[in-house]
């Protein structure tokens, strides 16, 4: 349909039944694409900003849910994890000394410095340490001897029953050719309070020095 514009000269806004049909189509097609970019970004827009917004959601769920079936589908090998994990716990547990074998533990690091060969200068208790959930028992050592005696006594006291760690090693010359060396051990018990594998509280103890 061919539209002359000749007709849109004198057209009567208050007469709109009046208008050639030309100008009616030509304005009803204005009117219907004006209502149609107006829809779109009022509302197409909007919902295809929200259609976005759950398609992320969507991935995160699946991530979420893809996570949570992997941990049920191996949730039997965690428990035997767990288990063997409170069964090792356990062990170390008992390797922490007790209250009575405390001043024990300066007969056994004694006994395995003479054991050596090593002459001991000194071997005292030093002051505990507070930790989180346990607490540090420092033992200051100088031993001196020639260099396979140390090294037999540093292998015997990491053999020791009860948990004793070395720390802070200090080697020099000593008299007679021989060598001085002087450390800090440590042995550990859980504070006051501090949960148990059994559920038990550690009982508060005291260190005769």
């Amino acid at each position: 349909m061919r539209i002359d514009f000749e007709q849109f000269k004198d057209v009567d806004f208050e007469n709109v039944g009046g208008w050639p049909k030309a100008v009616k189509v030509f304005f009803g097609l204005l009117v219907a694409t004006s209502v149609f970019i107006a829809s779109y970004f009022l509302v197409i827009a909007d919902a295809k900003n929200e259609l976005g917004t759950m398609q992320g959601q969507e991935g995160a769920l699946k991530a979420s849910f893809k996570n949570k079936y992997q941990l049920a589908a191996n949730l039997a090998h965690y428990r035997e994890q767990l288990a063997l994990m409170e069964v090792q716990f356990a062990k170390l547990l008992k390797m922490l000394p007790s209250e009575n074998e405390m001043p024990g533990l300066i007969d056994d690091v004694t006994f395995v410095a003479t054991d050596t060969g090593l002459k001991i200068h000194s071997l005292e208790w030093g002051a505990e340490l507070q930790q989180d959930f346990y607490i540090e028992f420092p033992i200051k050592i100088l031993v001196s001897g020639d260099y396979h005696e140390l090294g037999y006594f540093v292998s015997g006291v990491a053999k020791l029953p009860r948990i004793v760690s070395l720390h802070d090693f200090t080697l020099k010359k000593g008299g007679h050719g021989g060598l001085e060396m002087q450390m800090l051990a440590k042995t550990y018990r859980f504070k006051e309070g501090a949960d148990l594998k059994d559920g038990k509280k550690a009982k508060k103890k005291k260190v005769k020095k």
